[in-house]
């Protein structure tokens, strides 16, 4: 898929579903109450402070406060504690909602990368965050509490990775969720990342898209719409290909879930369009949800509502 690894234009492998219990209508609900790691921050143990102090101190993390009030520190700790994480290393990527850090964990016994997802309690955009969590029967009654919002928000990505895996479809492994903070399977190394689909030359779109457009409806089949598929949402590694970032994805009882799917069709349609194929987002619509278009297009016009409010796209 890149100039630099020729063998990554040759077939991707897919992942072998797990057998589910349903179509997604089964999710549990969902608990933001306060977790372990609330209860660590207000007692405030000796053992705590003290790991609480060594992070503070620690270089990568002097500019980062903000992130880190104390009961973050105490879901690391939680997770350090319980063996999904062993030691902490620096920041991957950082950003309005969330920083992402590299770490060591272990499975079976044996070393591995991870990435540690720590959601900001003051994320200036949380507002956008309840319009995907409203609707989902996972967060009925929801309240309007900012630290709410983030804590139901970082249990749904980790839900949502969770039944794409058991779907078959390739996304990080999630590993663990404490409070607003999020273990995941790294993929690629911080030094040599893995690079979003936007970023490489496709050289077998065709092969690319029928990955794609399965992986969209095994989602669907498991109850999830993505949200915000695009090519800057799917990542290119070792030869497979990675679809990121689940947080804001909605079951099919969303009520905006039929919108969503919409414009991830749109989006995906058009980036293999621009990549030489001729694709049309009403036809990978139609391979999703496993339905015919009906003759003249759907029932809302030819093309249907255009769900970005732009005609021409």
């Amino acid at each position: 898929m890149t100039d630099s690894d020729p063998d990554d234009s040759e077939e991707f492998g897919f992942l072998e579903p797990e057998e589910a219990a349903g179509p997604g209508d089964e999710w549990e609900e969902i608990d933001v109450s306060d977790t372990e790691a609330d209860r660590i921050a207000r007692q405030r143990d000796r053992e705590f402070d003290q790991f609480r102090k060594r992070l503070k101190d620690a270089d990568q993390f002097k500019v980062e406060q903000s992130v880190f009030d104390d009961a973050t520190f105490a879901a690391i700790y939680k997770l350090v504690q319980d063996g999904h994480v062993d030691a902490f290393g620096g920041p991957i990527s950082t950003g309005k909602e969330a920083n992402v850090y590299e770490a060591l964990g272990n499975k079976d016994g044996h070393d591995r990368d991870v990435a540690i997802k720590i959601y900001r309690i003051n994320a200036s955009n949380f507002r956008q965050m309840r319009e995907y969590l409203e609707g989902d029967p996972r967060f009925e009654g929801l309240g309007s509490d900012k630290k709410q919002v983030v804590l139901a928000w970082t249990q749904k990505e980790f839900a949502n990775l969770t039944r794409a895996r058991q779907a078959g479809v390739r996304v990080p492994e999630p590993i663990a969720v404490e409070r607003n903070v999020l273990v995941m399977e790294l993929v690629g190394l911080v030094e040599e990342r893995a690079r979003r689909l936007a970023e490489v030359d496709v050289e077998n779109p065709e092969t690319a898209y029928e990955v794609v457009r399965e992986y969209m409806r095994r989602l669907y089949a498991a109850g999830l719409v993505h949200g915000d598929l695009s090519e800057y949402n799917m990542i290119i590694h070792d030869g497979e290909l990675v679809v990121i970032d689940l947080g804001q994805a909605v079951t099919i009882h969303h009520p905006n879930a039929e919108e969503f799917l919409r414009r991830d069709c749109r989006n995906v349609a058009g980036f293999f369009s621009r990549q030489g194929l001729d694709r049309e987002w009403q036809d990978l619509h139609a391979f999703v949800t496993d339905v015919e278009p009906e003759p003249g297009g759907t029932p809302d016009g030819p093309d249907g509502p255009d769900p970005t409010g732009d005609s021409d796209a």
